[in-house]
């Protein structure tokens, strides 16, 4: 456990960040139909042939199983929910915490893509396409970050936004909190 961590924070950013990224998976999900009723853009395969790639599953041409694109898609947000929920505990709140996450997770979908082969880099890409990746990732960010944001603060500041308010403004030479002051003790 990383020096000056809680064990009951990284409970709560647990849980916190399995139902924040949940709920940002669902409100990409419901975005994304909707932007293919418009578009006419159809399903993409791509999660459910990373996550057979990553665990041996077979491959078939064509349409993959909804379960497995649906486990991927779903599962893969929820997991990164915990990053963000951390962020949250730790005292990154607000929208240019959730600018930083959006970046995060469109790098982790890149990863995962390129490293099993089933992507490929984004600026090979049609424009069209990065555009709409990019706009639904980014209403998954804020989506998730809204509600990890929203359930940290019901347990006051992290200690990221106390040691800010010690002494507004970033300034040279201002130490850390004191540890029983970084915790909330």
């Amino acid at each position: 456990m990383p020096p000056g961590t809680r064990p009951d924070m990284l409970k709560r950013a647990l849980w916190q960040g399995l139902v924040a990224g949940t709920a940002g998976g669902v409100v990409m999900t419901l975005g994304e139909k909707i932007e293919q009723a418009v578009t006419g853009r159809p399903d993409s395969h791509v999660p459910a042939r990373v996550l057979q790639r990553l665990t041996g599953l077979p491959e078939r041409p064509g349409a993959q199983p909804l379960p497995v694109n649906w486990a991927m898609h779903f599962g893969q947000a929820a997991l990164l929910g915990v990053l963000r929920s951390v962020m949250a505990q730790s005292g990154l709140r607000g929208p240019f915490a959730s600018a930083q996450f959006t970046v995060v997770r469109l790098t982790n979908d890149q990863i995962l893509e390129n490293a099993t082969g089933v992507g490929a880099p984004p600026p090979t890409w049609p424009r069209g396409e990065l555009v709409v990746d990019v706009l639904h990732k980014t209403v998954y960010a804020f989506v998730t970050g809204a509600v990890a944001d929203a359930l940290a603060a019901r347990n006051g500041p992290g200690p990221g936004q106390r040691h800010a308010a010690a002494r507004p403004g970033r300034h040279t030479g201002v130490g850390p909190l004191p540890r029983r002051h970084a915790h909330g003790r």
